[in-house]
């Protein structure tokens, strides 16, 4: 029969319990299981989409284009499984497609309440997204305590009974702190939390307890007694390094025997030997770039989470350890952008949306055009780089994004024409996975090494292509291509304008692994690489 893993958080938020999940995924999945995840978001958004980054971090888009929580990144990242618009969901949907019942009388005759209706449409979230695997991961985003997350906790706490003991099991990732003054671990704030979940009618089998160290033989000791958990069920979870030590640290500690034994499941010795390649290369790095990412919420690393992951990936094949630079579009000038950028190897402009910072990112493509530094732009990081090759290669001085500028004469970047017309933010942007056709000879058919790509996407606004001829006349290439609409997808500068200049409208940070890096990150690590040997030989 199917199994279910439910993980719940408390005492305090961003412990990790994507991260937890991803890796207890990742070992299931290396015991020979086949497995899912399901984020339940407990906010009135129907998805991320509309939220700022400050707000939300990170918007992770799916294969089949849905905009999701940024966990979802972590499950895609840990594990070989492709998720979809099944594998997340908030109570903003799930009251919508309630709501819509309503309205075309399906309950007819009833209140409709929190309890039963929207339980069931929780119920019916978590059966779908968890249909065609052995072992389905739920992850209840919030913490325990708070109100929005009541329903959620609710509905699992309703399955756990309707399954039985041996069809689901019930995590816990929960804090510890280590109080300096006192010098010891406190157990307390566990204590609470689990005592809050047991008064909803969920007892964990597992406890999973983030601290800043180990915890030792006592302290699990005191959170088993206390919390009605086999102290050999109480999982230690210090802080790490290296994300990806978590799956090897949670098998030393048996998680893996412990999830068989409760769930009765065949034990199979997961095989974990890549994670432990990974880990060995990452912690021996001795050649070292430098790389700036010029964007606008750089003071919130989550905004960029997939891409800081991506640069750690392209570390493991090149052997390289990237220093990532954080710079403020913002900030940018012409007065200061030599002393911002002079001295790295590399510039990555990132995807972004809006006004502000843009003026700054098309200075940062000009500065690394004409200083020959390898440069990386990914969606708004393409659109700046046309828009500058624009300005100041092909003279069009006034060119500019039509999203910046409506009455610019030169609009190079314009919106697309099925945008045209469309009110709603939420959803409607050009999502997913599209083909795209590489030209043979060009520096992108040479990273990816085939004709054909399928890459995700996020945005409105497109390359024009009534620009094109005239900018391809003064050098740009347009090496990939969407031939359904003739969309450029990826632009490059030849060898003799640049050594390394590629920028792409679609988000490759978004199908990178570990074991499977993104061949675009892991050029452009070798070519800032390259360029730093470059400079230290001159100087």
């Amino acid at each position: 029969m199917q199994k279910f893993i439910f993980i719940t958080g408390g005492v305090l938020s961003s412990l990790g319990k994507g991260v937890a999940s991803a890796s207890i995924g990742s070992i299931l999945e290396n015991m020979g299981y086949k497995i899912t995840f399901l984020k339940l978001d407990p906010y009135l958004n129907i998805d991320p989409g509309t939220m700022n980054p400050y707000q939300h971090g990170e918007v992770y888009v799916t294969e089949d284009g849905a905009e999701t929580d940024l966990d979802l990144g972590h499950y895609e990242r840990f594990t070989n499984v492709t998720l979809t618009k099944y594998n997340n969901t908030t109570s903003g949907k799930l009251y919508n497609s309630l709501l819509e019942k309503e309205r075309r009388g399906a309950y007819l005759g009833a209140t409709v309440q929190v309890i039963p209706h929207f339980t069931n449409e929780i119920i019916r979230s978590i059966e779908k997204a968890a249909s065609k695997s052995d072992i389905a991961l739920i992850e209840i985003g919030g913490t325990v305590g708070d109100i929005e997350s009541l329903p959620f906790l609710e509905a699992i706490r309703q399955m756990g009974l309707e399954l039985g003991k041996e069809n689901s099991l019930f995590i816990h990732l929960t804090y510890v702190p280590y109080i300096k003054a006192a010098g010891e671990l406190k157990t307390k704030p566990s204590q609470h939390s689990v005592k809050e979940l047991r008064a909803i009618g969920i007892q964990p089998d597992i406890l999973i307890c983030r601290a800043d160290r180990p915890l030792p033989k006592p302290i699990k000791r005191k959170l088993a007694l206390f919390t009605n958990v086999e102290e050999d069920a109480v999982i230690s979870a210090p802080d790490v390094d290296i994300i990806y030590k978590i799956p090897l640290y949670f098998h030393k500690e048996k998680i893996d025997r412990i999830i068989a034994k409760h769930l009765n499941l065949e034990y199979r010795e997961p095989e974990l030997k890549h994670w432990q390649r990974i880990v060995n290369t990452l912690s021996k790095l001795k050649k070292e770039t430098d790389i700036a990412i010029v964007g606008k919420y750089v003071e919130l690393k989550d905004a960029y989470k997939s891409i800081i992951e991506s640069f750690t990936h392209a570390q493991i094949p090149n052997e390289i350890k990237v220093n990532l630079h954080w710079i403020n579009a913002d900030e940018l000038t012409e007065e200061n952008i030599d002393e911002k950028l002079g001295d790295v190897d590399g510039i990555l402009v990132p995807g972004g949306f809006g006004e502000r910072g843009v003026e700054g990112k098309i200075l940062t493509a000009k500065y690394a055009r004409e200083n020959n530094i390898p440069y990386f732009g990914i969606c708004l990081g393409m659109q700046v780089a046309v828009i500058e090759f624009a300005r100041n290669v092909v003279g069009l001085k006034e060119a500019n994004s039509t999203e910046f500028d409506p009455q610019t004469p030169y609009p190079v970047i314009d919106l697309m024409p099925e945008q045209k017309g469309i009110e709603n933010k939420g959803g409607t942007m050009r999502l997913g996975a599209y083909r795209c056709t590489l030209v043979e000879g060009t520096k992108a058919f040479e990273i990816y090494g085939e004709k054909e790509i399928y890459e995700r996407h996020r945005h409105r606004y497109e390359f024009n292509p009534d620009f094109r001829p005239i900018l391809e006349e003064k050098g740009l290439i347009v090496s990939g291509v969407y031939k359904a609409k003739n969309l450029a997808e990826i632009i490059e500068l030849p060898e003799d304008m640049h050594q390394w200049f590629v920028a792409c409208q679609f988000h490759p940070e978004f199908k990178s692994k570990p074991f499977k890096p993104h061949p675009l990150f892991v050029a452009f690590v070798k070519a800032s690489y390259e360029n730093r040997k470059r400079k230290n030989a001159t100087s």
